[in-house]
């Protein structure tokens, strides 16, 4: 299994980034979808997930702000970012997550990102 996360960069306050979230050896569209961020110094938090049924769920701080979204036929996961703070700066991780019908739990994640936001 691979979680390919690309679309970092450095940004001024205001602008938006688009992160993609390419996988490879599972089916996106059975796992929950995550991705989290982590600051220097700071814990790994939950930015936005969605379930298999296409529920979503945000952290926060980004709510109206970030969106998460999926393309079962390219197996991606993306997170638009609008409205981008020097706050959201921190390394973004792609995650997939899922209980099997054997009800074995399976974590996997990606390499992460590095989103930076000047102000």
């Amino acid at each position: 299994v691979q979680l390919q996360a690309s679309g970092g960069g450095l940004v001024q306050a205001g602008a938006s980034l688009r992160l993609s979230c390419a996988a490879s050896g599972l089916t996106i569209s059975t796992y929950t979808m995550a991705w989290f961020r982590q600051a220097p110094g700071k814990q790994r938090e939950l930015v936005a997930a969605i379930t298999s049924g296409g529920n979503t769920n945000y952290g926060s701080s980004v709510k109206g702000r970030f969106t998460i979204s999926r393309d079962n036929a390219k197996n991606t996961v993306y997170l638009q970012m609008n409205s981008l703070k020097p706050g959201d700066t921190a390394v973004y991780y792609c995650n997939a997550e899922i209980v099997t019908d054997s009800l074995v739990y399976k974590d996997f994640w990606g390499q992460g990102t590095l989103v930076t936001v000047s102000s």
